[in-house]
């Protein structure tokens, strides 16, 4: 099953190298993606997405084709064009830093190193933490944090690792302690964002920006913690980032509906016109992936864990996928912000990202970009 889920995702985006050209995808209207000029938090999506098809199938055409974003994406860094924010990770991990894994370009990871450093611009030493959006003393954005930043702190650790240097790894230490303490609550599920008093750090509360309600939880933001925290454990070998890891997990596998793909948050009421979204479970599976690969054999959750990550993406690739389909997109019934009105049943580039990191580390046991193999 799963080989043919990737033989089918990889034609498709092979179509979509030419569909696209230069243009980067970022979610879907009415069937077909919009395309930006590298300006969004998501296009190194797509650089990932190329770089796992040229690993899978040897094609230089890929390989070609990711090099081509690496490219873009120096203009973009050397222009700083709308880089101002926390999501530098989700950016550099998955062009430059997985040029410099799969070819090993010096190139590639002083450009990602460079990235690292940004990032640490977005660190208020008064607070304690990488502040998410806006400009450093913003009124409203100045005390967020986001449970999505954990797949921003890869980088950080990835840098300290390749310099030495050890500020890398304590700031990514601190948001990641930061963020277990105060986003994830005690029936292991989580708010979306949290507010701190930008001048002493103290905590101000809980709250969504594309969840149902402040106390909901949004099962994207849920995901991105199941992933982020079992990679933080790889990281440092804190087993409280472990822990936190299985927790959301149980919760995420306990609250799905029947067919085991998320709705789009846990809260929402349900009726049949509720939003899916399937990219929430596409992250899922890949960080199941993660995170039972951390545990002994013998661990009295690792059957769970491994049901619910057969039965998951057992159901995207039968329901959710478009194997078959003349279509842009690798998976259906995403949703991007529903309350916003923002592509509330569509693909999402990111949903197609991890669904292929998922499938192909099934299938072959690569890693993906968020580490050094």
């Amino acid at each position: 099953m799963w080989s043919n889920a990737i033989q089918d995702a990889v034609e498709k985006i092979r179509k979509n190298m030419d569909a696209f050209g230069s243009r980067f995808p970022h979610v879907s209207r009415d069937g077909a993606y919009l395309l930006n000029d590298n300006d969004d938090w998501t296009n190194g999506f797509w650089s990932g997405l190329l770089w796992l098809c040229y690993e899978y199938t040897g094609d230089e055409a890929f390989r070609l084709g990711a090099k081509r974003t690496v490219e873009d994406f120096r203009r973009r860094f050397a222009e700083k064009k709308v880089l101002d924010h926390h999501d530098i990770g989700f950016l550099y991990s998955l062009f430059s830093k997985a040029e410099w894994i799969v070819e090993k370009d010096e190139s590639a990871r002083q450009l990602t190193l460079q990235a690292a450093d940004m990032l640490l611009k977005r660190w208020r030493p008064s607070g304690g933490y990488i502040q998410a959006w806006g400009p450093e003393g913003d009124e409203l954005e100045g005390g967020r944090i986001i449970i999505d930043c954990l797949m921003n702190l890869p980088l950080l650790f990835w840098a300290g690792q390749q310099t030495g240097k050890s500020h890398y790894r304590e700031i990514a230490i601190m948001q990641a302690e930061k963020t277990r303490r105060y986003l994830v609550r005690g029936d292991d599920s989580s708010y979306h964002t949290f507010f701190f008093d930008p001048r002493t750090g103290e905590p101000i509360g809980g709250a969504t920006h594309q969840g149902y309600t402040n106390g909901s939880t949004w099962t994207r933001g849920q995901a991105w913690g199941v992933y982020g925290f079992a990679l933080a454990y790889r990281y440092t070998g804190d087993h409280a980032y472990l822990d936190t890891s299985k927790r959301m997990a149980r919760y995420f596998l306990k609250h799905l509906p029947e067919d085991h793909v998320a709705l789009w948050d846990f809260n929402a009421p349900v009726t049949a016109e509720t939003y899916r979204d399937s990219s929430a479970s596409a992250i899922v599976t890949a960080g199941l992936l993660e995170l039972i690969g951390h545990l002994e054999e013998e661990d009295p959750e690792r059957a769970g864990f491994e049901q619910g990550l057969k039965d998951s993406m057992t159901s995207l690739v039968r329901y959710y996928s478009t194997i078959g389909q003349e279509a842009e997109g690798l998976l259906q019934h995403g949703s991007y912000h529903v309350r916003g009105g923002l592509s509330p049943d569509d693909f999402m580039i990111w949903g197609d990202y991890f669904y292929l990191e998922a499938l192909i580390r099934l299938e072959t046991g690569s890693k993906g970009y968020w580490y050094e193999r």
